[in-house]
């Protein structure tokens, strides 16, 4: 596949089962994802696997945060955030570790991560694998970044899922770039 091609084709997967990435595909996503940029060669990325036997202790985590953040949660949406962690096989935490001892801003090495999702997505796409970036009220918990093994430095930035979509879907409109696109004019 073209660069460009799955630049113009990857979209967000809505159901993925097995089969994830295998090694040899994960070593090219993780790769992929080191060649993000990064201002001052920082490599600020950090990522955690999720795979199929932590995928139970990683939906308590996110019932543990909404218990913590939304006391009227029934037992019905404690379930509901559970089995969130199992809409795919594998799981990747993607992270930035923010250094603020160093004189790149903290905004440009959380992008970096940003950057770092980004090519993961399109190298899982282009190996003929589906994903989806979600975030939610879990990714900026000190306790939940804490259980992951992160520090309060550290921002997550997404939770990606990746498996092998059950469905085709139809590829989805998006609105004319035109419309977000001005030009500077000269100086008169």
């Amino acid at each position: 596949m073209q660069a460009i091609d799955a630049l113009l084709m990857r979209r967000s997967a809505r159901t993925l089962s097995e089969p994830a990435p295998d090694e040899g595909a994960l070593q090219l996503i993780f790769a992929s994802a080191t060649r993000a940029p990064d201002h001052g060669r920082l490599r600020p990325w950090r990522f955690i696997l999720i795979r199929p036997a932590a995928r139970a202790r990683f939906g308590e985590l996110l019932a543990e945060h909404l218990r913590r953040t939304q006391a009227e949660a029934g037992a019905a949406a404690l379930e509901r955030e559970r089995l969130k962690a199992f809409r795919a096989p594998l799981i990747v935490v993607v992270a930035a570790h923010c250094n603020p001892a160093v004189k790149i801003p903290a905004i440009e090495q959380l992008l970096s991560a940003g950057a770092a999702a980004h090519a993961m997505m399109l190298a899982a796409f282009a190996l003929g694998f589906g994903a989806m970036w979600k975030t939610g009220g879990a990714a900026y918990d000190a306790r939940v970044k804490e259980a992951l093994g992160l520090s309060g430095d550290d921002a997550i930035v997404g939770f990606l899922y990746f498996g092998t979509e059950t469905a085709e879907q139809p590829r989805a409109a998006r609105s004319d770039w035109h419309e977000l696109v001005r030009e500077l004019a000269p100086k008169p």
